[in-house]
């Protein structure tokens, strides 16, 4: 009798797994790092209005007037600067992390997809993929750590906005951000270990920035947001949806891993855009004031990423080294992202069997 349930137990299990495909959905990329593909790509990006969160109109005007006409040449630089064979660092990694997990699922015979929610491979054509296959079950992986609406809000509204226009709705199971899981955290610490073996002076965990009024929003009680890193130390019920304080618990989770101690670790916050006032400390000038304390030799790890991209490889690895040399430091090393790494490979498929097991 027990050996027939465990028979159909597999079966069952079996069953399931033949319908079920993992969504890897990432922010996107320029097709090539020339200025009219990355036009494209900034005007998908901006015109959501998670992102560039104000009056539509005036959403228009700040694009067509005042970003696109002049950002596109400069960034369309710098991607030339990390511009790999196969493509944007954060395809190639993607595509490697995809082809990986897929072979991890093998025998379970489920399937892995890579959408974009800016350009290919879009999130529609994911989609359709998955509908053409007849994939009934749809296990969701929004490749971002930490919560913010702008990124991991975005990529389920992309998801939803295709989603119902379906007659047979899918069941969806969205992973949520893994922040503070340990497995993240493992896989950093064995992707950052050696990167610490020759005792830098300072730890610094540089995280994608966010206009304050973001943070704002996000305060569930509307009374919990100060605008300063006070309020984020401690991740607690109150602001458990706000992205600093999500990005404070990874570094002290990190920090812990990492055996650092509380004088050698600092977090900051790169990847500025427009006048408006962010979440500071700003990566540059904090990086400015380090060397001012005397701080030579400094390794940054960039854990708001999980696939090196233009804010890791050429705002971090290039400008901001360039900009802690100029103000008297001696070395920045930038820790690689996880990308293919085997311990995230393992860390990623664990994750999953998490929500397979649901």
């Amino acid at each position: 009798m027990r050996e027939t349930n465990l028979q159909t137990k597999k079966s069952t299990s079996e069953s399931n797994s033949t319908n079920t495909a993992v969504l890897m959905i990432n922010l996107g990329t320029p097709d090539a790092p020339n200025t009219p593909e990355v036009r494209t790509y900034l005007r998908e990006l901006l015109s959501s209005d998670r992102v560039l969160d104000i009056n539509p109109f005036l959403r228009w005007l700040l694009l067509n007037i005042f970003i696109l006409p002049f950002r596109p040449k400069k960034t369309a630089k710098a991607y030339k600067n990390i511009w790999l064979e196969g493509g944007s660092p954060l395809m190639v990694y993607s595509q490697k992390l995809k082809k990986a997990l897929t072979e991890q699922f093998a025998v379970e015979n489920i399937h892995v997809e890579l959408a974009m929610q800016c350009g290919e491979p879009s999130i529609k054509n994911a989609l359709d993929r998955l509908r053409v296959k007849g994939y009934s079950r749809i296990i969701v992986l929004p490749m971002y750590p930490q919560y913010a609406s702008s990124t991991f809000g975005g990529a389920i509204e992309d998801l939803y906005r295709e989603i119902l226009k379906d007659w047979n709705m899918p069941q969806l199971q969205i992973v949520p951000p893994f922040f503070s899981d340990s497995l993240f955290i493992e896989a950093w610490a064995k992707v950052g270990l050696p990167y610490l073996d020759h005792e830098p002076d300072h730890v610094l965990f540089s995280f994608h920035g966010l206009p304050l009024r973001h943070l704002k929003k996000s305060d569930i009680s509307g009374n919990w947001c100060r605008n300063n890193k006070e309020c984020c130390l401690k991740l607690t019920n109150q602001n458990k949806y706000c992205y600093s304080a999500q990005c404070y618990e990874t570094s002290k989770l990190m920090a812990e891993r990492l055996n650092l101690g509380a004088e050698n670790w600092s977090v900051s916050f790169q990847s500025r855009f427009g006048r408006e006032e962010w979440v500071k400390p700003y990566t540059e000038p904090h990086l400015e004031e380090l060397a001012e304390r005397g701080v030579k030799r400094v390794v940054v790890f960039c854990p708001s990423f999980v696939a090196d991209c233009l804010e890791t490889l050429e705002e971090i690895g290039i400008q901001a080294a360039e900009h802690f040399r100029k103000c008297g430091g001696e070395e920045l090393i930038l820790v690689p992202s996880l990308n293919d790494h085997p311990e995230w490979i393992k860390s990623l498929t664990s994750i999953i069997r998490k929500q397979l097991s649901c």
